[in-house]
């Protein structure tokens, strides 16, 4: 196929963007130019001299046949035809305009290729839904982003290059993974890589450059879009700049340790107060032992409860258990005052933190107010599995006659709330009886160890 000569107008950006595929020939036939459609759905590759060669072959004489005599008479031809396209025959309705000279000669022909009815309404359909997608997409303050089934990333929103200040279609393919921090960049290339080969979603936070040169921090997901047949059709993603959250996560993080850290300073030194007072009282030394030792349990059971972040949480080992880590927090207390009974289960640093936060809570105000403040109280702490739940019940007896609820509950209470609540999915209920406060919290049997 010969091309158009340089120069060519307009009209030729035009066709070339046209839903159907159209071609140019000259007076005999012979194709000049073919548009992006016709080379990529008719031609497919192949070179012919004639747009009749494409055909089927037991169709080329008798198409060929009918055109020429509409040549002869320099009528415009029109029949329904099959090309021998590499996908299998394209039956396809051709039509062919003559382009006249002053002395009524054609001097080129036009070709038309018209998509039946249906194929035509599709992809207007397809063309109103990507319209309505880059609408939807380009209104979120997310990045949007979209890849084929092998993770080859074809779309990204609006949102995407405001960010990066990337030129569109430059960060397509594996365009992206140059985006990232470099420290980021392998492991989110092994988590994606991972997801798209297990169909797993993804979720994962890194660095991206932003236009301004600085990485900021962001939030990165993609869920799989199935078909009929739970084939992955592609992924749809999005990224959400969460910059301003993480480093104010890294802020309070600083704050809650250096706190901690002065808290426990002030356990140390009401010690060695202790151990200096008994030093001058030989007598009161074993009592100042026992109540350094009791101090310095407190301690760790507030190292324990305090809130932690990913970074802080305390690694309570593989062999903990739900009884050992009640027993730690009691420890400052009276061994004769407490009891722990029922069913023990296994605990990691996921409910280590929770379980501590609510049962410190309680033993602390029990020390105030409660079971725990006189010496003839008694506190029982029993677990019991059902199934597929763990009931955690705290009951107190033998301290001063309870009331009632309070009026108001303090931060630690509603803290120790939202710990159970949202960090292990269950329920806790509180029971102000005559004869001392009781406690039921409900979760799940498996709630105390990552999955």
């Amino acid at each position: 196929m010969t091309s158009i000569e340089p120069g060519a107008p307009i009209w030729h950006d035009i066709v070339e963007q046209l839903p159907v595929a159209a071609w140019i020939g000259d007076g005999n036939g012979r194709m000049l130019w073919g548009n992006r459609r016709w080379r990529d759905e008719i031609a497919a590759g192949t070179v012919a001299d004639y747009w009749t060669d494409l055909l089927q072959p037991d169709e080329i004489d008798a198409v060929r046949s009918a055109w020429q005599a509409c040549a002869v008479e320099g009528q415009a031809f029109a029949a329904p035809v099959s090309f021998a396209t590499p996908r299998g025959p394209h039956r396809r309705t051709v039509t062919l305009r003559p382009i006249l000279s002053a002395s009524g000669t054609a001097t080129r022909w036009v070709g038309v290729i018209a998509d039946d009815e249906a194929e035509l309404r599709a992809e207007s359909d397809r063309a109103a839904t990507r319209a309505e997608l880059d609408t939807l997409t380009n209104a979120m303050p997310q990045m949007v982003w979209a890849t084929r089934p092998d993770g080859h990333h074809d779309y990204y929103n609006a949102q995407w290059y405001r960010f990066t200040g990337m030129p569109d279609g430059s960060t397509d393919g594996e365009g992206w993974n140059g985006m990232f921090h470099p420290d980021d960049q392998d492991r989110a290339w092994t988590r994606w890589r991972h997801s798209l080969t297990t169909g797993e979603d993804y979720e994962i936070e890194y660095r991206l450059r932003h236009h301004s040169g600085v990485y900021r921090w962001v939030l990165g997901r993609a869920l799989p879009v199935r078909g009929a047949d739970d084939a992955i059709v592609r992924w749809i993603g999005t990224c959400t700049d969460i910059d301003s959250a993480k480093r104010a996560a890294e802020q309070n993080e600083i704050l809650s340790r250096e706190l901690s850290h002065r808290i426990k300073n002030i356990f140390a030194v009401i010690t060695g107060l202790l151990r200096m007072s008994a030093r001058q009282d030989p007598a009161a030394r074993p009592f100042a032992d026992r109540l350094a030792g009791r101090i310095a349990a407190l301690g760790a059971a507030h190292d324990l409860a305090r809130p932690h972040s990913e970074r802080s949480r305390p690694t309570v080992g593989d062999a903990a258990t739900l009884h050992h880590i009640l027993a730690e927090l009691l420890q400052p207390y009276d061994a004769s005052q407490w009891s722990i009974t029922g069913d023990d289960v296994p605990i990691d640093d996921r409910g280590a933190t929770p379980i501590a936060l609510v049962f410190h809570e309680l033993a602390t105000n029990a020390a105030k107010y409660g079971a725990l403040s006189c010496p003839q109280g008694h506190v029982t702490l029993g677990s019991t599995r059902r199934g597929d739940l763990l009931i955690l019940d705290w009951c107190e007896r033998g301290g001063p006659v309870v009331d009632g609820a309070p009026d108001t509950s303090g931060f630690g209470t509603k803290l120790a709330a939202l710990s159970i609540e949202q960090q292990l999915g269950g329920t806790i209920v509180r029971d102000w009886q005559p004869e001392g406060l009781a406690v039921r919290i409900t979760i799940g049997a498996d709630a105390l160890v990552r999955r």
